[in-house]
């Protein structure tokens, strides 16, 4: 089972290939193939899988405090929206799920936790292209 944290599933809409190191790109890579294979994720609470690469202890990346906060926000939204809260439950991440997620994160109502993100700009593009250039597909259903 993938481990996501809240907002990773956001990230996951977006993703194109870009990240922090080499081996964080190649392990988000290698995660969503996984996800497009139809394996289960879970939501998490702080680092999870994504992370790995980055580490999780300390001062690192996926420990910091601002990355907490992106979590409570992504969690609240996607609570609220009553077409795409059942992402929260762990399960499979299919191509409905994908649609109904990009659908809000579009129209915005699932982006509090973007706020003050170093790839929002990257995120707005892709998602205003439609999403053409994401990796994330997600299993068929």
């Amino acid at each position: 089972m993938i481990r996501l944290r809240p907002h990773h599933l956001l990230c996951a809409l977006t993703f194109v290939g870009e990240g922090y190191t080499d081996a964080f790109v190649e392990n988000f890579r290698a995660l969503l193939a996984r996800i497009d294979a139809g394996e289960p994720y879970e939501i998490v609470e702080g680092p999870d899988d994504i992370c790995a690469p980055l580490g999780a202890a300390g001062d690192a990346h996926c420990a910091l405090e601002r990355l907490r906060e992106s979590d409570a926000h992504a969690r609240t939204e996607l609570r609220a929206d009553p077409h795409v809260r059942d992402v929260l439950a762990a399960g499979v991440l299919d191509r409905v799920r994908i649609a109904r997620l990009r659908e809000a994160f579009s129209r915005g109502t699932i982006r509090a936790a973007c706020a003050g993100c170093s790839w929002h700009e990257l995120c707005t593009a892709v998602a205003g292209e439609d999403y053409a250039r994401s990796i994330l597909q997600g299993a068929r259903a």
